[in-house]
């Protein structure tokens, strides 16, 4: 066949539709071409260095101390904030996930949650509960989810709750605290 060779290639009707080739195709870039696609930025995966103990029976920020990922810079790592803010042109639809196991080996575990926050208040948190039964915990863990649309400038931190029967909880650290904030293509 023969070769097309344009700077620019627009659909006939302003917001209109142009499809190339059809099921079953494949197109291949040339030696040494390059592609532009959208990605689902920002990213940002988090972690902790070492455990965190916490205030029993209180919401206590979490000191997310690692960003493995930050496609944008988007997290702030320092004392007391602790937050990803949604950068300048960057707002959407969001997915959150914040997972954390804790500890507490002097007593037992009556209650834990993991929260979502947004601006400041929860947007999201799952609870495990001790109800008794006679089989004491000692490590409780929780996952919290959440998918919504975040503004330019709002901004994320994540929070947990753990109640034990005395002393102070830990949560344990490195891959047993866990957060992703993902803006998704939609």
């Amino acid at each position: 066949m023969g070769t097309i060779k344009t700077t620019n290639i627009e659909p006939i009707a302003d917001n209109g539709t142009v499809t190339l080739g059809s099921s079953g195709d494949t197109f291949s870039l040339g030696s040494g071409v390059t592609q532009t696609i959208a990605v689902n930025t920002p990213m940002v995966s988090l972690t902790m260095s070492a455990g965190q103990t916490t205030t029993d029976a209180a919401a206590t920020l979490v000191t997310f101390d690692t960003a493995e990922i930050d496609t944008d810079n988007a997290y702030t790592n320092t004392a007391g904030n602790y937050k990803f803010t949604v950068p300048s042109g960057k707002a959407g639809t969001y997915m959150i996930t914040v997972m954390f196991t804790s500890f507490n080996e002097n007593s037992d575990t009556e209650m834990v949650q993991g929260y979502i926050y947004k601006n400041g208040a929860a947007i999201s948190y799952q609870r495990q509960r001790n109800d008794g039964g006679g089989d004491d915990t000692r490590h409780a863990g929780t996952t919290s989810h959440w998918v919504g649309t975040l503004a330019e400038g709002d901004y994320i931190q994540f929070y947990h709750y753990h109640s034990v029967s005395s002393a102070s909880p830990t949560i344990q650290g490195t891959q047993q605290a866990r957060a992703t904030i993902t803006r998704l293509i939609t």
